[in-house]
This record gives structure tokens, sequence and C-alpha cells, in this order.
């Protein structure tokens, strides 16, 4: 086994896509604070510690996650942060490209996504089902990554090996645990980089 997952060459059965920062722009650092008129580190001072978590694994729903929101129970005007954030969701630089090709390749692709149901805003935004399936979102599995369960499963469900999977993540977090469970897995760092490390496993040409 290659000393680093990143640099195998075995072409996959089954790739898992997470969305937000590596296909699609995450408005969270950004626009979500700047509605707020917080800076980023003031809203993690002061949103509640686990209301997002709680909401993107359908824990509570939309109306409980405005009214939790803040730590210190203050209102939220949680329609217009919604509307705010979905102003900003938009193809990476060369993602939808670079998935439009990898869809050509023939192995199955399934997004892998913690995220509440306002994915539903995302697809409107960029159409990103035209490409890969919202398969596994946290907000209907109930299980966020790195949890081992929310990598397993979609291998169960769609019988592929474990060893067989690829996943492709922004998160050094998630992506360590994948490859602890024998995933082959992409921190996502650009396309550019990507189209480089798909190449190598045979899911792209030259």
């Amino acid at each position: 086994m290659p000393s680093d997952p990143e640099l195998t060459t075995t072409r996959p059965e089954l790739i898992l896509l997470d969305v937000m920062s590596t296909l699609v722009y995450d408005p969270f650092r950004v626009e979500m604070p700047a509605f707020l008129g917080l800076s980023f580190e003031e809203l993690l001072e002061q949103k509640h510690p686990h209301a997002w978590a709680e909401f993107e694994t359908g824990e509570i729903d939309e109306d409980d996650f405005y009214l939790k929101f803040f730590r210190d129970g203050r209102a939220l005007d949680g329609p217009g942060l919604k509307a705010a954030m979905a102003q900003h969701y938009a193809w990476l630089p060369g993602m939808q490209q670079l998935l439009a090709r990898l869809a050509e390749s023939g192995v199955p692709m399934h997004v892998l996504s913690n995220y509440p149901l306002w994915y539903e805003e995302v697809e409107r935004a960029v159409g990103l089902s035209r490409w890969v399936p919202w398969t596994f979102v946290s907000c209907h599995t109930g299980r966020r990554k790195p949890a081992p369960e929310a990598f397993l499963e979609p291998a169960r469900q769609l019988a592929v090996r474990p060893e067989a999977c690829l996943l492709i993540d922004d998160s050094p977090e998630n992506v360590a645990a994948a490859q602890a469970l024998g995933m082959d897995a992409i921190r996502f760092r650009d396309a550019e980089a990507l189209t480089r490390d798909l190449v190598a496993r045979g899911l792209l040409g030259e």
C-alpha cells in the first residue's frame, strides 16, 4: 500500500463528493458574519455551539435553528440569513467543468455532505444534480462526517467495498477518517490539483 494514500493510482468503483468548499463556495466564513454585522471570530463566540450541527443532522428544524442560533438567545432574522447565504452559492472555479468531465468516466458519483435542508438552495443555485445526486446529505441520514458510519453506510447501501471508494473533500479530518476506514481520499485544494489526482487514478485523460 502506498505510504501516501493520496498518491494511489487505483481506479475507484465509487466516488463520494463533498459539496461545500469542494464543489460550491461556502458563505459561512464571510457572508454569514457580514449579514449579522459580526467578524468571523465574533460569530464563533456568539453562536450556539451545537445548533448548526443539530440543524445539519435534522435533529432540529429550520425554525428551531433560528431560535437557537445565538448563544444568548437573542432574535435572528432567519429568513434574511438564509436568503443572504443563497445569494452566494456558486461553483468554485473550474469545478463545474471538472465535474462534467468526471461524469464521463462512468464511475458512479454521489454527494456525501454535511449540510442542512439548505442544500436545496444550493441545488437551485448551481444545478448540481445534473451530474451527481444528493444521495447522502446529513440532514437526511442523521450522520455527519467524520463519524465512521457517515462513510460506511454509503458503501453498504451501494454495495461497494470501502477500499474501492474514493472520497473528495476539503476537510483534512474527513480525509483522514475515510483513509482510516480503508477508503482512498483526496483533500480538495483547487480544480487544477484535483485534476492531477484524478488523472493519476485513471478517471480523467491527460
